[in-house]
Order: C-alpha cells, then structure tokens, then sequence
C-alpha cells in the first residue's frame, strides 16, 4: 500500500477519534479527558524548557492539533491488505490501554482517562474506535485498485 493511503487511513482515524472524544466530553459527565492530558503534557516541556504555557484556550487547541497528526501516524500503521483488522484492532486497544495504564507514571495525573470504570472503557473504546476506522478505511483503500 502507498505511504499516502496509510496517512489518509490514519488521518481518518485520528479524525474519528477527536471528534468522538470532543463529543462524548461535552455530553457525558465521565468521559475521558485527553485533552486535558494533551495540556499537561504541553505545559510541562514548556515549562521544563524555561518558557511559559500560552493560555488554555490556545493550549487546548495546540493539544488537539498535536494529538490528531501524532494519531493519525500512529494509525497509518494499521495499513491495508492481510491483517489490517487485526493490526488496527490491537493498535487501537494498545493506545487505549497506554493512555489509561501511562498518565500517571509520567506525572500527569490519573483522573482525565482513569477516573472510574466507565472513564476506562471510554478512554480504550475510544482509541479502539480510531483503530477500526483506520483499518475500515485502509481496507477501503487497498480495494481501488482490484476486485475485494
């Protein structure tokens, strides 16, 4: 599969993933919180770096920015053809279980992704969903070209 069609695969992934967080954040009282976990870890390297963090508006929209293309590469490697599915599966249920099990070892809190049962498996659902979607489409457009 061409490197471009593994990035849109990712893309449409990440894509998925922002707008179902941004979503789910706005109406449902434990959601997960990746934003704010994107924030931390903004202002913390820019505070160990000697700058000061711009305002949360800003930095919230730094942090979205950051989390779609880091995303949207991490899923491009779900790719296409044999064991798409089954790649972007376990990398979606990796990124899930890495953004539940990894905030709080790297100093940036529990609560936003860990904060109760339900928090959990939104926060895995939600990485698993962007994993599927990048496997869907990656699928989708590996067929183009041949009969599926």
């Amino acid at each position: 599969m061409e490197i471009s069609k593994a990035l849109v695969s990712g893309l449409a992934g990440a894509v998925v993933l922002t707008i179902t967080h941004e979503t789910l954040r706005r109406l449902v009282p434990e959601a997960p919180r990746m934003d704010v976990l994107g924030m931390r870890a903004i202002s913390k390297i820019m505070k160990k770096a000697g700058a000061q963090p711009p305002a949360d508006d800003t930095l919230r929209s730094w942090a979205m920015v950051g989390d779609v293309i880091s995303n949207s590469l991490y899923y491009s490697l779900a790719g296409a053809g044999k064991d798409t599915w089954l790649r972007g599966s376990l990398l979606g249920a990796g990124a899930g279980a890495g953004a539940v099990l990894l905030p709080g070892p790297m100093g940036l809190g529990t609560d936003p992704s860990n904060r109760t049962n339900t928090t959990r498996a939104m926060t895995v659902g939600l990485y698993l969903l962007g994993g599927l979607v990048a496997a869907a489409v990656g699928s989708a457009l590996a067929c183009d070209d041949k009969d599926c």
